[in-house]
């Protein structure tokens, strides 16, 4: 992050009980208003106005949290009234503050100055000059900070975030550490060989781990020369080992975790009715036969179906590799649902419409031989990977919006899925 932008950013966060303008910003760093709003709108993704405002509630409704009076907190933050405090936070955050309070989130108010952070990544043994950059998560929707994190060098992450996830993220990578697997969670240990915690914050070092290689459209050359031994197809197989992988670690874990229970079954019979609409909608050539078939033959098996903690969100963009090998799996805001663990393997092949179907298939058939390999899938999972892909895609048609342009290619998919259900028999 440009130092400019650093320095505006720890002058709103020590004055947000002033009036702060973006002319006076703009001043301290010796641009024009124009120029300085819009380098600041692209280095963090906000207008300097509602930045500001999104910090003052923020901070405001830590301090109601902490039991001070609400007409004071929001006079002290510049609001003249209770309901305007109470009308800006839902137009930012699309519910009330008691709602938001209730769901066990709590308001972001760290923000830690470059020479704090410096100070900080003293604890660790690696060179003191690396240059820093905010790569902090946030909500694509509501823009609140989920992970703060800060690129350090080309190859350091320090991170930090609420305590509790903090501890479950290092517990689980130290889990997966032991399976062979790194993750972006897995500590450098510091100078005093313990995790760093500041008396209020948890902070992580960690380093960066490989690039993603799997999912990516395959180009004509690739698609003509692809055969179950291809350099894609042993990847895949590779992947299906690291998914297996994986979940032997999270088994360890999945007692502390306490994670909650996902029914695919049920979430997919629920939106049948939704896809009903739109198979007639758009012409579809889905029969009655199918919805029939599958609402009776994957209700039989989906019970003995063996279920567990898993990923939860394991596309191609999770697995890295470094050299052709797997060497770890990311995810930030994961790992808390219980779910049949044919889900990851099935999630993890990508969508059918992501590429050409003979590409599909034989990545999925792939992914199913290489978690074979380590933890052997059982007779009702080799029958039900079928019905997993229908799932899949009848949440998918059902959730998004008609005019997506994604949603044009769900239906297409599911299309083909009903109508070729011989493809994808046998599969391992």
């Amino acid at each position: 992050m440009q130092n400019f932008i650093q320095l505006a950013l720890e002058y709103i966060e020590h004055n947000l009980k002033t009036e702060i303008t973006p002319e006076e910003l703009a001043e301290m760093a010796s641009y024009s208003p124009g120029h300085f709003c819009r380098l600041f709108a692209q280095a963090m993704d906000s207008t300097v106005a509602s930045y500001i405002l999104k910090r003052r509630l923020d901070h405001a409704l830590q301090e109601i949290a902490l039991g001070r009076k609400a007409i004071a907190v929001v006079y002290d933050y510049g609001f003249d009234t209770y309901a305007g405090f109470y009308k800006a936070f839902v137009k930012m955050y699309g519910c009330s503050p008691k709602k938001y309070l209730n769901t066990n989130k709590k308001p972001e108010v760290f923000m830690q100055r470059e020479k704090d952070i410096r100070n900080i990544l003293m604890n660790w043994d690696i060179p003191n000059d690396l240059q820093i950059k905010d790569a902090s998560i946030r909500h694509w929707q509501t823009g609140e900070t989920q992970w703060q994190i800060w690129q350090v060098g080309d190859e350091y992450y320090l991170k930090t975030s609420e305590r509790s996830k903090m501890i479950k993220n290092i517990r689980i990578a130290k889990t997966m550490a032991n399976e062979g697997l790194t993750s972006e969670f897995l500590p450098i240990p510091t100078k005093s060989g313990d995790d760093y915690f500041d008396g209020k914050h948890i902070f992580l070092l960690t380093k960066k781990v490989g690039e993603p290689l799997i999912n990516e459209p395959l180009s004509d050359s690739e698609i003509a020369a692809l055969d179950y031994h291809s350099n894609r197809a042993n990847s895949a197989y590779k992947l299906g080992q690291a998914v297996a992988m994986l979940h032997r670690a999270l088994k360890h874990v999945q007692d502390d975790i306490k994670p909650y229970e996902a029914n695919l079954y049920t979430s997919a019979t629920n939106s049948i009715p939704k896809v009903k609409e739109q198979s007639q909608k758009y012409n579809l050539g889905i029969s009655e036969a199918f919805f029939a078939d599958y609402t009776h033959t994957f209700g039989m098996l989906y019970d003995q179906l063996p279920k567990q903690l898993v990923h939860g969100n394991l596309t191609g963009d999770s697995i890295v590799f470094e050299n052709g090998e797997i060497v770890g799996i990311k995810g930030y805001e994961v790992y808390n649902i219980s779910h049949i663990r044919l889900f990851d393997i099935v999630y993890s092949a990508g969508e059918t419409n992501t590429m050409p179907i003979e590409s599909y298939i034989e990545t999925l058939r792939a992914i199913l031989a290489g978690y074979d390999s380590i933890d052997p899938l059982t007779h009702h999972e080799k029958q039900a990977v079928y019905y997993v892909l229908c799932s899949i895609g009848i949440n998918m048609l059902a959730h998004c919006d008609e005019t997506w342009d994604v949603s044009g290619r769900n239906r297409k998919a599911l299309e083909f899925l009903a109508q070729n259900k011989e493809l994808f028999v046998d599969l391992v």
